[in-house]
Formats: C-alpha cells, structure tokens, sequence
C-alpha cells in the first residue's frame, strides 16, 4: 500500500520539492537561475529592450531634439544660412541701385522696409546683409576652434616646455583689447571682401579655446582607458586621435558656438566704426552706419538692419546655451 503523499512545507515549491531534494544541485541551479537574470538586458518603459549603452553625443543629441530652445534658434539659424546662400530666393532687387528720389522714403508696395538716405531698398539690403555676417561668423568661428584646439590640445598633452610657451603667448594675446586691435590692423587693409575681418579674428581669437581645450585634454588624458591604451603601445597620435580629443573637444564646440554670435557682432561694430567690411559690400554694420547720422527723419533704416543682427547674434548665443545643456553631464 503506498505511503500518503505528505504537503509541501511553507515556503517549499510545489514542483515536486525540486531543489529541497536535490541538495548542492539546487543551490546551483538557484544560483544560475538569479545569473542568468541578472544578466538580462535592461527593459525600458514600454518594454523595449536598452541593451547597448549610449554615448555622450547620442544623450546630446536626444536632449537636443527636446529642447524648444534648440529648436526655435536652429529654425532661426537655418533661415538665416538659407538666406545667405541664396538672397534673390526673397529679394528680388539689387542692394546696390539706389535712387536718390527715393531718399529716407517710408514703406510701400514692393518695399516693406522703404528706403535709407541713399534711397536703396533697406528690405533687400537686410537681406543681403546676412551673407556677410553669417560668413563672418561662421569662418571665424572654425578657424578659432581650429587653430585653437590644434595649439591648446598638443600644449595639454605633451605638456612641458611648450606648453610654458604657449601659455605665455596666450597671455600676450589676452592682453590686446579686440576692438582696439581690429581698428590698428583693419585700418590698413584696403580690401573690401570678408576675409581680412576672419583672419584678424581667428588671430585674437584663438586664445581662449586655446585654454579651453588645454584644460579638457589635461583632464581627459589622466582616465584609465587614456593610461590603458599608452601601456598597450597605442603611440601618441593614435591616443590624441582616438581616444582624447573625442572626448575633449564638447567644451571647444559649446565655446565656439557661442563666440559665433560674439563674433558676428565684432563685425558689426569694426564695419560700424570703418575698418571692418568696406562698400560695395552689404553688410547690417554698414547701414548702421550710415543710418546713425538720420535716424530722427528715417529710424526704419536703422531699426531694421539694427533688428537684424540683434536676432542673428541672439539665435546663436540660445544655440549655444542649449548645446552646453546637453553636453554637460552634471546637469543630466
């Protein structure tokens, strides 16, 4: 006669006592049950599966995208960089024609803005005027973050006797005030293209993402991965390309992107004072200018141009505000 099965005690399972009968067996398989979850791949909250890890650019890049700041300055800036690469799109007039009749002339049909005291159409020539002030800046803005990381990231690195030399040649260079300097080297450029308001930038402008980027290398290159990839042979170049200016370089871009606004108003102000951008070239520093003198008879050729850059410069500064959120970790 079979024994009566006995019930399970309390916290035993209920499959036959499994792991209670098995003894060390049970432990082990306990225990490579709990790995195998532990091992699972992280679900996300609608159950998706977030295995591989993001990086820093790819959590930048997704905070961007859902931030309105972002959003509303890089609408903004994409209308401005449309309509300096193509002005006739919205202005079918020529900057240049001018005609005298039309002189300080309010708004009509066919010219919104009206006229300035050289009677050409101030709508046209505002729109005109964004190719010179987004060239400007956004030259000006490469070449300094270029030659600034070049310079400040090797002096971080290799550190040293170069690196005392190029702070101290930084050091000279934060020592000349930039509007003084434009009005001492712009004065003797007779040309009237962009290009001798780009280079006079980059020379004074190098410095500070000189230093940016010398801090961020000093500090990136003390991480582990930087110290295990020099004790597996990686050589300098190899070091400085993969693994330390990829990470170092957030602070250069959040810097450079904010200077471009910085410096899309030093145009302005050098074109406004005579030594930045000359005639025949448009630019919103130049009708300034030229409106200043009657502004209390015609304040719409001043307030147009004036409004122009003030959104221009603005919409940059927010691009780079937001950008700096999103690359920063300690606001995550």
């Amino acid at each position: 006669m079979p024994e009566p099965q006995l019930p399970p005690e309390d916290g035993a399972p209920e499959d036959g006592g499994a792991i209670a009968a098995t003894g060390a067996g049970g432990a082990m398989d306990l225990a490579t049950s709990e790995g195998a979850t532990l091992e699972k791949e992280p679900e996300g909250p609608e159950g998706g599966s977030e295995g591989r890890a993001r990086s820093l650019w790819s959590d930048a890049w997704r905070d961007l995208r859902r931030n309105p700041v972002f959003i509303i300055s890089g609408l903004i800036i994409l209308f401005l960089v449309v309509i300096a690469i193509w002005p006739y799109s919205i202005a079918t007039q020529n900057p240049l024609t001018c005609n005298l009749i039309d002189s300080e002339q309010g708004a009509r049909s066919g010219h919104p803005f009206g006229f300035d005291a050289q009677g050409c159409d101030v709508y046209t020539r505002t729109v005109y005027g964004a190719r010179a002030s987004v060239t400007v800046g956004v030259c000006a803005s490469a070449g300094v973050a270029l030659v600034g990381s070049i310079l400040g990231g090797l002096a971080g690195f290799y550190g040293g006797g170069w690196d005392a030399v190029l702070s101290r040649i930084t050091d000279i260079f934060f020592g000349i005030p930039v509007v003084l300097g434009g009005l001492v080297l712009l004065s003797v450029v007779s040309s009237s293209t962009v290009w001798p308001v780009v280079g006079f930038m980059i020379v004074l402008g190098w410095p500070q993402i000189s230093r940016i980027a010398r801090g961020s290398v000093i500090t990136v290159k003390q991480h582990d991965y930087v110290q295990a990839a020099r004790a597996l042979g990686a050589s300098n170049t190899r070091m400085l390309i993969r693994h330390i200016m990829p990470n170092a370089i957030a602070p250069v871009i959040v810097v450079a992107t904010i200077a471009l606004g910085t410096f899309i108003s030093l145009e302005a102000t050098l074109s406004y004072l005579g030594v930045g951008l000359k005639p025949p070239t448009v630019s919103w520093g130049i009708d300034i200018s030229d409106a200043s003198p009657n502004v209390r008879n015609a304040p719409h050729a001043l307030l147009w141009p004036a409004g122009a850059l003030a959104l221009t410069v603005l919409a940059f500064i927010m691009l780079g505000d937001a950008v700096r959120d999103a690359l920063d970790p300690k606001l995550r």
